[in-house]
């Protein structure tokens, strides 16, 4: 119970509301009662109401924070691997050895997919957008699995979540084979999580593929720096549809076609679309200019971020990477020596430094996935296999609450009153 209470003044009534404060973050105003009273909060985009109480994720952007279960992103990004902080995420505690090597295990058994999914592709046409085939066939593992969707079953929930885990890549790296017209790869159980999702992109049947370290590291700190970031759109999609008891895959295909949204999911593309109009090292003081004039509709992608107002704790080691993989395949590419030179400014120039406009994890993450030879179109592809997890946490926790609800958003009318309704025939 809450030990303080909000008073509202409204009408010459005074209603008492309870105070309530987590472990960090803003204390909130508890509104369940206020309907009874005839009112409702209105705050379009929800920017300053809570949904729902969580335990998985907490962000303070003001000071840079983003903590999983506790754990600062930075340590889990550099000391863990993704299956590790993926166990974390469902399960509130980092893994033991020995849990962590079942984990792993279940994952790696799980990643292949019935072989009628394969069928799906076949009914999308060749330039169908890989995100449009992840949303479908995710929504569709539902048919292949309907004896296992008892959503009150926490072992049913859970192997749920972890066959999402293990299948998203596969189903990712289809979608890709298939819009250029490959033949699928199946996944190899003696590959890491990351090593597994490369192979299956890039490996084809007329020769073997090598998995560079340094590229896998990689992939693997981008899957870990998107795998959960709170009450965001795609996250807030995933528990709506499943406060309605949707089953798992119904709602991460709900999350997939939220993320799918360029506010959202398509930042890092965004990123490289400004990029290639760019063009040159030699246009980037022009383009500086447009970017410091308010009256010119140019913005720089990849710079500051709308939840952290200091700097985003996932760029640092983002960068650290991105370093890394330029370095190991020392690509001659234009734009990615107008990426490099945009951040030197960006991290000198005292307009970028006063207004804490550093390159966030999207710029880092836009120049690591092309360096790869990911094309841009497979970016949100990308994070949306890496939120799975996050998504599949919040939808578990939800889901175990003993008095979860629907969610049924209210709303402020402003259309017509009631009136009267002519015939045609008058």
């Amino acid at each position: 119970m809450a030990d303080r209470k909000a008073t509202l003044q409204i009408d010459g009534q005074s209603i008492e509301l309870p105070v309530l404060s987590g472990t960090a973050g803003y204390d909130v105003v508890d509104v369940r009662t206020l309907g009874k009273h005839g009112y409702f909060t209105f705050d379009p985009g929800f920017l300053a109401t809570g949904s729902c109480e969580s335990k998985i994720t907490y962000i303070d952007g003001e000071k840079g924070i983003l903590l999983h279960r506790g754990y600062p992103i930075d340590q889990l990004a550099t000391q863990a691997d993704y299956l590790e902080v993926c166990y974390m995420l469902l399960h509130g505690e980092a893994p033991n050895k020995s849990q962590y090597r079942d984990f792993k295990t279940t994952i790696t058994k799980h990643t292949m997919v019935h072989q009628g999914l394969h069928n799906f592709f076949n009914g999308f046409r060749r330039d169908a957008h890989p995100m449009a085939m992840l949303c479908a066939v995710t929504g569709a593992l539902s048919s292949f699995y309907h004896d296992d969707l008892d959503i009150h079953d926490e072992k049913q929930r859970l192997r749920s979540a972890y066959r999402l885990i293990a299948k998203m890549p596969t189903i990712a790296a289809m979608a890709y084979k298939f819009s250029i017209g490959q033949p699928f790869v199946y996944p190899k159980n003696d590959l890491s999580y990351s090593e597994n999702f490369l192979n299956m992109m890039f490996s084809v049947p007329a020769e073997d593929y090598k998995v560079n370290p340094v590229i896998a590291k990689a992939m693997d700190r981008i899957f870990t720096l998107h795998a959960d970031h709170e009450q965001n759109a795609s996250t807030s999609t995933v528990r709506l549809a499943g406060s309605s008891g949707a089953n798992p895959y119904a709602c991460i295909a709900a999350g997939v076609a939220s993320l799918w949204g360029p506010a959202h999911g398509g930042a890092n593309e965004a990123c490289l679309r400004m990029l290639k109009e760019i063009g040159s090292v030699d246009n980037i003081p022009r383009y500086i200019e447009k970017a410091k004039d308010k009256d010119d509709p140019f913005r720089l992608m990849g710079f500051g971020h709308r939840v952290y107002k200091n700097f985003d704790p996932r760029a640092t080691v983002m960068r650290e990477s991105a370093h890394e993989v330029l370095k190991e395949l020392n690509i001659d590419d234009p734009l990615l020596d107008v990426a490099m030179e945009l951040e030197r400014i960006a991290l000198e120039d005292d307009y970028f430094v006063e207004k804490k406009l550093y390159p966030n994890v999207d710029f880092y993450s836009g120049i690591i996935l092309k360096a790869i030879g990911i094309p841009t179109n497979m970016f949100t592809v990308i994070f949306a296999l890496s939120r799975t997890v996050g998504w599949i946490s919040h939808w578990h926790e939800m889901m175990g609450e003993a008095n979860q609800k629907i969610g049924r958003p209210r709303q402020l009318y402003t259309g017509e009153a009631q009136r009267e309704f002519k015939p045609l025939s008058d």
